[in-house]
């Protein structure tokens, strides 16, 4: 490419102008980013079956009789391990939490002409994975699981670098034809479900309705209610561009305000708090609980989701009186480097069903912690560039929003600022939070 064919494209691209530079810019920053962060996929995560492992407030044990070698959580554990063990129980559920990552050549986002985050995307997309865990306990209760979770193939850095490289090229050799990016779609309705068969499959049906519709809330399209484009809209009003660093504080006020401008019904029974200066004020929080949203009434609307109770997948007779606040409380755990005190607290925050994860990472680089084993947090990397997908259509693969592959980090090199989330049902349920952090 730089031999032979680079030298015609960069001509042909100054002759079509600013514009076009600006997009050659943003393919190779997306191609660069693709080989940068594939070191995260080369090397496969080791647990140990001596120490239970947390994840979002469940807790696993790998441990098999008489085997005390570690345990890999990505696809190679034998049969027998699954039988001893809670392996394949762990790899389930990490694999059924909502996975959003960098994605390329999705419309351009407000204010710029990038069509990619990569590079500068990784907090709003861990944002997003915290938020889309709330959801998912808002929607279908913490026991829910996908289907399809234990069927995703591990990520593999040689096939994936390959393809990458290949779409590159030919983005660019479509952008010099003059090749429209894909079009903007509006957010697909909510679909209905149709009960089929027996009441186990009806409910099987529901829940893969409510999986997709909550999925498709996070599409890379300006009409997506909780996407990229419109976080980066509501990033403007804060003052940051499309482009700039974003930080766990300023990410959780723009989840904030998503959450409560977002126009979809099945979005109106549940709202978010950010807490000041790291204080939460209970009065409110309830206040959040029991005030309607501005033009909603999320308990009267026949076709709003209704919350789930006692941590129970939802049903069409389960109405809540009040609406869910999801929280989220910017901290930061040390000065320059984060304080090895704050571990235990950040244990036992993990440990807590309420829990929906922490948004922080190393300096300069985010991703989204979801549980811990020993001294080493788990988290989901949002750094792995992927194609566009338009979640507009009834069928949308759902694969590239689900990652098969846990990543550990030590506490050590976690950065000291991040933002802690909680999803709170009822009053009731803020109530029990609030116990249960009063003991940590």
């Amino acid at each position: 490419l730089c031999g032979n064919g680079f030298h015609p494209l960069l001509v042909q691209m100054e002759n079509k102008g600013s514009d076009e530079v600006e997009k050659l810019k943003t393919k190779f920053l997306s191609a660069w980013h693709n080989v940068k962060y594939s070191w995260a996929l080369k090397s496969k995560t080791s647990f140990s079956r001596n120490s239970p492992v947390l994840l979002l407030g469940k807790c696993y044990h790998f441990k098999a009789e008489d085997d005390d070698s570690p345990a890999e959580a990505c696809n190679d554990a034998s049969d027998e391990d699954f039988i001893m063990g809670n392996v394949e129980a762990f790899r389930k559920d990490f694999a059924s939490r909502v996975w959003l990552t960098y994605r390329e050549e999705f419309p351009p986002l407000p204010g710029s002409t990038l069509t990619s985050d990569c590079g500068w995307g990784c907090m709003l997309r861990a944002g997003q994975m915290m938020l889309a865990q709330a959801l998912i306990l808002h929607f279908l209760g913490r026991d829910w699981t996908w289907s399809e979770a234990l069927t995703l193939q591990p990520l593999d850095t040689e096939t994936w670098t390959t393809t990458a490289a290949k779409r590159i090229v030919a983005s660019l050799e479509a952008s010099l034809q003059g090749s429209h990016r894909p079009s903007d779609h509006g957010s697909p309705p909510m679909h209905q479900a149709q009960a089929q068969g027996s009441a186990e499959e009806a409910d099987a049906h529901l829940k893969e309705m409510y999986h997709r519709t909550l999925v498709s809330w996070f599409g890379d399209s300006p009409s997506a209610q909780l996407g990229l484009h419109r976080l980066v809209r509501l990033g403007l009003t804060m003052g940051k561009q499309a482009g700039d660093w974003y930080g766990p504080a300023v990410v959780a006020h723009i989840l904030k305000k998503a959450v409560e401008e977002a126009m979809d019904p099945g979005l109106a029974g549940i709202t978010a708090y950010v807490s000041q200066d790291c204080t939460v004020y209970s009065a409110d929080v309830i206040d959040s609980h029991r005030a309607p949203r501005a033009g909603q009434a999320s308990a009267e609307r026949s076709d709003v989701p209704p919350s789930p109770q006692n941590n129970q997948p939802v049903s069409t007779s389960t109405l809540s009186d009040s609406r869910a606040v999801i929280i989220l409380i910017p901290v930061r755990l040390g000065g320059e480097r984060t304080n090895p005190e704050y571990f235990n607290f950040a244990k036992s925050i993990l440990s807590l069903e309420y829990c929906i994860g922490i948004i922080g990472g190393k300096p300069k680089q985010a991703c989204y912690f979801v549980g811990f084993q020993d001294d080493s947090l788990i988290y989901m990397d949002p750094h792995y560039c992927q194609s566009f997908v338009d979640v507009s259509t009834s069928d949308f693969p759902l694969q590239s929003y689900h990652c098969p592959s846990p990543k550990k980090m030590p506490f050590s090199k976690m950065d000291p600022s991040c933002t802690i989330g909680f999803y709170s049902r009822s009053v009731q349920d803020y109530e029990r939070i609030r116990q249960e952090l009063s003991k940590v």
